[in-house]
């Protein structure tokens, strides 16, 4: 199996999920809840060269909790997209300001 590892910088939220089961239960921990979490797919051509790797991306979100812009600060250019794609659809609980987010997206076999 294939897991994903989140961890978000502010604060620190640590998340797994199983690919084969993007909605699995995760432990939160942040000052801003993540309301929802939509998993990155494992792109064909990793799983196939058995790519493993973590992606950074820095967030910015706005008040509302909706994710206005992404910024990779890091990461295998294979998986890159799908974590992109995926943290762009992520709602955060409502805040009075924007807020930078830092996570961490881990790609491992097992």
């Amino acid at each position: 199996m294939r897991k994903i590892t989140v961890i978000c910088a502010a604060g620190i939220l640590a998340c797994t999920w199983l690919l084969v089961a993007p909605s699995a239960p995760a432990q939160v921990n942040s000052p801003r809840k993540i309301i929802t979490r939509i998993a990155p797919h494992y792109p064909e051509l990793a799983k196939r060269m058995h790519a493993e790797g973590t992606v950074k991306v820095e967030l910015m979100v706005r008040a509302d909790g909706t994710v206005r812009s992404t910024r990779i600060l890091g990461g295998s250019p294979i998986l890159v997209q799908p974590v992109v794609e995926a943290v762009q659809q992520w709602k955060f609980a409502v805040s009075q300001n924007e807020t930078a987010e830092i996570v961490q997206l881990t790609f491992a076999s097992q």
